[in-house]
């Protein structure tokens, strides 16, 4: 955490888990990290895990989003599932594949699997996840209607492919 009138910089040598690849890449980033901890600093007035997000694309910053699963009551409603739905909004589009994400915690599985998705070409984070979440995974059970379930994803896909060739 920054101590008032600390750089992130002075914060970043003293963290053992900060990825020091920020340290390399300049001032160009320093106003994404200022932007970062800003959203992050958000989440603190509806008292949920200061977490901050900003989505960038040549240079623009064009989504944002800090933690608010507390103040909304989803559990979805992590920083940077915030800051993908804005970026989506402006783009008008889900691919993201020219954009890159800075964020101040380590993405956990729920959230890199979204900008996995989103195709997000670079996440840049702050703090490494120092504990394994320990979630309980439900249990998984392939039932029956999996013929049908196939047959419809295939179809669809055929379907998207000879639209695409025409």
């Amino acid at each position: 955490m920054l101590e008032p009138g600390q750089s992130w910089k002075t914060a970043a040598l003293k963290a053992t888990k900060c990825v020091y690849l920020l340290l390399c890449v300049g001032d160009t980033v320093d106003k994404y990290i200022e932007e970062c901890l800003k959203e992050a600093k958000k989440s603190l007035k509806t008292d949920d895990v200061p977490i901050g997000a900003v989505i960038v694309q040549n240079g623009k910053i064009i989504g944002r989003g800090h933690n608010t699963r507390e103040k909304e009551k989803l559990v979805t409603r992590h920083a940077e599932i915030n800051a993908l739905e804005q970026a989506c909004k402006k783009k008008k589009d889900w691919y993201l594949n020219d954009c890159e994400i800075y964020v101040t915690l380590e993405p956990c599985p729920m959230c890199l699997n979204a900008l996995a998705q989103a195709r997000i070409s670079k996440i840049y984070y702050l703090t490494a996840r120092d504990k394994i979440e320990h979630v309980k995974e439900p249990i998984k059970e392939q039932c029956a209607g999996t013929k049908e379930a196939q047959q419809l994803l295939s179809n669809f896909f055929k379907a998207k492919r000879i639209k695409s060739r025409k």
